[in-house]
């Protein structure tokens, strides 16, 4: 078994970013991920929001590769935990956690090791996916802003609108 874990500080509050990870997929920086499944969601006692997620992915594997089933050999089991920043309610705290476990085949510790540098390189796409998606969430709300500006008028514009 190996334990990977890591921290990151988005420079956005804790409201958008959590926003922001309930529609993290798909996006253009995970492009092998192709599904979501929400298996569970609740509150617990404390007021913590749980999401329990599986991930559908398609990595483009050789066809003998995939004819030789792993499902039964890997297990990954990857926590995301966001928190407001302690200091700053601008800022957000992620921090992540991945437990590898490879079992029935030899080298399974070097198997675990390759795992987490993966899952390392690839925590970085999903940060950068995250700005993608808040990104694309601030564009959507002032669009709308925008639009809801557009569509009010005071009694003096409409009747100007009228005449012309």
């Amino acid at each position: 078994m190996k334990i990977w874990t890591s921290e990151h500080v988005f420079h956005h509050p804790w409201e958008t970013v959590t926003t922001a990870a309930m529609q993290k997929y798909p996006n253009p920086m995970n492009p092998s991920v192709v599904g979501v499944d929400v298996l569970d969601r609740h509150v617990d006692p404390s007021g913590k929001l749980h999401s329990h997620r599986l991930l559908s992915t398609e990595w483009g594997l050789p066809s003998i590769v995939k004819s030789i089933s792993f499902t039964n050999m890997v297990s990954v089991d990857e926590r995301l935990i966001y928190k407001p920043h302690p200091q700053d309610p601008e800022k957000t705290i992620l921090t992540q956690e991945a437990i590898i476990s490879v079992q029935g085949v030899s080298l399974s510790s070097y198997l675990e090791g390759l795992m987490a540098s993966t899952i390392s390189s690839n925590a970085s796409k999903g940060r950068e996916a995250m700005e993608w998606v808040i990104h694309k969430l601030n564009a959507e709300i002032e669009e709308l802003t925008a639009s809801a500006r557009g569509s009010i008028r005071t009694p003096m514009a409409a009747a100007a609108f009228v005449e012309k």
